[in-house]
């Protein structure tokens, strides 16, 4: 009877206001990383870098990643999962803290010129957006029922992709032209400012996550369990591959769409026009993302589902065509990539729908 109480009331809470507050924070830090794609051919004509020693901007920061996930893994094989001890709240606000602090370095960074400093500040960063990640997507996951956890968090990464695709062209605008040097060149200090500036919404989206109410989950899991736990499982190896090789094509071609550009050979832009291709880039991968969300959402009718895939993907594009500083022909061809986004959404959904029916003749997959 008490199972069924339980059951009930976490059905019944409202978990809107929590979800808001947690998507402005995948808003932020999508932009904020996605400021590395801008930071790697600024550094690069900085310090006369090559493109080896310019990538090691993402080597840093997603280096980060590996090294924190890897002690946060130890720690809970060891004794327990941290953020099952101390609150999701907390490890959430540590996070913004600690990405907070990442972004400050850049401020003594471009005061010495020191490219050392740059990527230590990187790496920080890093660091801190690792704690985000661990807390704030199983957060989500837990704000509602576990079977639209797979569509909310597409739709909070659809926000974290947002940031990513205004970050080229806000971000862009602040290094490349208005803190930039009178004369048009290069310098270290035109990322001190815009750096403090994203410390200080992050300092401010962490005052406005301790005030909000969020429900806390703290004790609510099961018993933790030492040793290799999920990782036991080869399915999640293979997914962790598959993370790995995913998210490394995704950062590389961010990372290069400016340099590419810039090449002779190949377009011959300027990095004040490039950049409006890398939020192009980025906004093909909101607009999946939205799509992915709308289409894992199992309370929605097929034909609904297509109304309002079409719709979210006009919206989306509307929104990407009023922000890049393109004209219409320049940013036509990016409509074809939406229309093979759908064809591939409804391709593996009639192949889902035959896998469900092979494997249960007896019940109709609607």
């Amino acid at each position: 009877m008490n199972v069924m109480i339980n059951e009930v009331k976490t059905k019944s809470r409202n978990y809107t206001v929590p979800l808001i507050t947690i998507t402005l924070l995948f808003f932020m830090w999508g932009f904020i990383t996605c400021m590395n794609d801008i930071l790697i051919p600024y550094l690069k004509q900085l310090f006369n870098l090559t493109f080896f020693k310019s990538m090691l901007v993402q080597f840093c920061f997603f280096g980060a990643y590996f090294i924190g996930s890897m002690i946060y893994f130890l720690i809970s094989m060891i004794s327990e999962d941290p953020i099952n001890k101390v609150g999701y709240k907390k490890g959430i606000i540590f996070g913004i803290f600690l990405s907070a602090f990442g972004c400050i370095l850049f401020y003594p960074a471009a005061t010495f010129t020191s490219y050392g400093l740059f990527l230590g500040a990187l790496f920080v960063l890093g660091l801190g957006f690792t704690i985000l990640q661990i807390t704030a997507n199983a957060y989500v996951s837990l704000l509602g029922s576990p079977e639209s956890a797979s569509s909310r968090l597409n739709m909070t990464q659809a926000f974290n992709a947002f940031g990513t695709t205004i970050a080229p062209v806000l971000g862009g605008h602040l290094i490349f032209e208005f803190f930039s040097a009178d004369d048009g060149s290069f310098s270290a200090v035109a990322t001190r400012i815009p750096y403090l500036i994203f410390a200080g919404i992050l300092l401010l989206v962490a005052l406005l996550i301790s005030q909000v109410k969020l429900p806390s989950f703290q004790g609510e899991e099961e018993e933790a369990i030492k040793g290799l736990g999920a990782l036991q499982y080869p399915h999640l190896l293979f997914g962790v591959f598959a993370m790995f090789c995913y998210v490394g094509g995704e950062v590389a071609v961010g990372s290069f769409i400016i340099s590419f550009l810039e090449q002779p050979q190949v377009m011959n832009l300027n990095e004040v026009v490039s950049k409006n291709y890398l939020s192009l880039y980025w906004g093909g991968a909101m607009i999946g993302r939205f799509l992915g969300a709308i289409s894992l959402n199992q309370a929605i009718s097929q034909q609904k589902k297509a109304l309002y895939m079409i719709g979210a993907a006009a919206a989306v594009f509307l929104v990407i065509f009023s922000i890049v500083d393109l004209t219409f022909s320049q940013i036509s061809f990016f409509l074809v990539f939406i229309v093979l986004n759908f064809i591939a959404f409804f391709i593996g959904n009639l192949l889902r729908q035959e896998r469900y029916r092979s494997l249960h003749p007896s019940t109709c997959c609607c």
